[in-house]
């Protein structure tokens, strides 16, 4: 029972730190105003929170700890960037089922859009996004039988999957629509596209014809 109102807390100090941190903005949040909210003391906050950084990430680091853990898990037989886009898609049920239980999830993609559009926090996600792209290196690594410190490819196959997690997310927490069903399906789109464009000769290929524009060579005689 301890432990059950010791969550409770916790929880309670996370939603009230979230919606503080995206309707009056991240700088602006004080640690009194949270606790202020929750009607505990700031000793109570710093129980559960270093500071307002780690309040702001606590869902996404589980979120990330889900993915890994996703990945570790995919079939054996299948290949690096199969896996990494199996693990996200087929993680996308469960973490919402996870983040509902700690928050709202609608209050998780505000959250996420609020970590994109604010400066400090947006390098501190940049950077846990390398760490993360590092331990799902090794994962992937391991599962290749390979050493990542002599072959590029793990790294390689990560950061070009990262690449378009980054780029999605940025995409989504600039539209309008912040629902998970958005950002799965924006993912999934981009991630379509990830293996035709690593494998595609794109100088081979016919440009398309600007409108107005002559389509193919011309000699002197068409001058």
């Amino acid at each position: 029972m301890r432990e059950r109102k010791k969550q409770r807390t916790r929880d309670a100090l996370l939603r009230a730190a979230l919606e503080l941190f995206t309707t009056k903005g991240y700088e602006e949040t004080t640690v009194d105003e949270i606790t202020e909210a929750v009607d505990v003391s700031q000793r109570t906050f710093f129980r559960y929170f270093a500071n307002k950084e780690e309040a702001a990430f606590a869902v996404q680091e589980m979120v990330e700890a889900r993915f890994v853990r996703a990945v570790r898990e995919r079939p054996a037989h299948e290949a690096p960037l199969t896996a990494l886009r199996g693990a996200v898609i087929g993680a996308w049920e469960a973490m919402g089922q996870s983040i509902e239980e700690v928050v709202p999830v609608e209050l998780h993609m505000r959250t996420y859009q609020m970590i994109e559009s604010t400066p400090s926090l947006l390098a501190v996600h940049l950077r846990r996004s390398i760490e993360t792209e590092d331990e799902v290196t090794r994962v992937i690594a391991e599962r290749e039988g390979l050493d990542p410190d002599s072959d590029p490819r793990p790294r390689v196959a990560v950061a070009a999957f990262g690449g378009v997690m980054r780029a999605t997310g940025r995409l989504w927490g600039a539209g309008g629509d912040a629902s998970l069903e958005s950002i799965r399906e924006l993912t999934e789109r981009y991630l379509d596209h990830l293996g035709p464009a690593l494998a595609e000769d794109w100088r081979a290929r016919e440009p398309r014809p600007v409108p107005g524009e002559p389509s193919g060579p011309q000699d002197d005689s068409t001058r």
